[in-house]
């Protein structure tokens, strides 16, 4: 059955450690974390960073956190991900052991690995897109490396980075619902420039008619809230994107 999940992408709490993120995820009423490499794991963890090379008690203890605030770990990223296969499984072995749904990258030079990678794991590879000039700011730039690959392969929407690059999300959306896996949902008060993010419902995107168009297509992801503003206060907006 179409439905989705709520999730909060770290980053929006990147100022805090991943203990604190975890945490303020759940104050702000989501289900679940999308976790990104390189977050301080806090904690009484020392220095220890989130990634694939942490060891077992840093993977247990981030469990536990995660289990004690009631969410899981649904993506990981945005990661680079080589070509060699032995270094790319690291990273699907790290989502598999969180039971995650999918991992966020823009290695779309590493296609061919991620496709045999993703189909072994049962792991989607959501592809996704920072604004202009980075080379996968244009949809149909992923559409065309994606398209006659396992469905496993699709996008990671960042809908505010293609309102920065002027694109009409709704549209846009329409055209890639298919294969789209998971959103970086986000809204905006203008197209075409860069603008902060905002609180749901409060700027000029239309949310409701991409959520909407996505489950017409059976969505089974995670609309994950990357809240880039207001960095070290901004878990009462978090919390109204939540609400919405």
């Amino acid at each position: 059955a179409a439905g989705f999940g709520i999730a909060v992408q770290c980053w929006t709490f990147r100022e805090f450690t991943l203990f604190e993120a975890i945490e303020m995820a759940a104050i702000a009423g989501a289900g679940g974390v999308e976790m990104f490499p390189g977050q301080e794991i806090g904690g009484g963890h020392g220095t220890a960073k989130l990634g694939p090379g942490m060891d077992r008690t840093l993977f247990d203890a981030v469990a536990a956190r995660l289990d004690e605030f009631g969410l899981t770990a649904d993506n990981f990223g945005v990661a680079d991900i080589p070509a060699d296969e032995a270094r790319a499984r690291e990273i699907f072995e790290f989502a598999k052991r969180f039971g995650m749904y999918g991992i966020t990258t823009e290695s779309i030079g590493s296609i061919d690995t991620l496709e045999k990678l993703s189909v072994e794991y049962g792991i989607k590879v959501c592809f996704h897109n920072h604004p202009k000039p980075t080379k996968l700011w244009d949809p149909e730039t992923i559409a065309e490396a994606i398209a006659g690959r396992h469905q496993n392969l699709g996008f990671c929407a960042d809908i505010g980075h293609w309102a920065t690059c002027g694109l009409d999300t709704l549209e846009t959306v329409r055209k890639h619902a298919p294969r789209i896996h998971s959103l970086h949902l986000k809204d905006r008060p203008a197209l075409g420039e860069w603008t902060h993010d905002q609180p749901y419902g409060t700027g000029i995107i239309d949310l409701a008619g991409i959520l909407d168009e996505v489950r017409t297509h059976g969505f089974a992801g995670n609309v994950t809230i990357e809240y880039e503003h207001n960095w070290k206060s901004s878990l009462c907006e978090v919390a109204q994107c939540v609400g919405f």
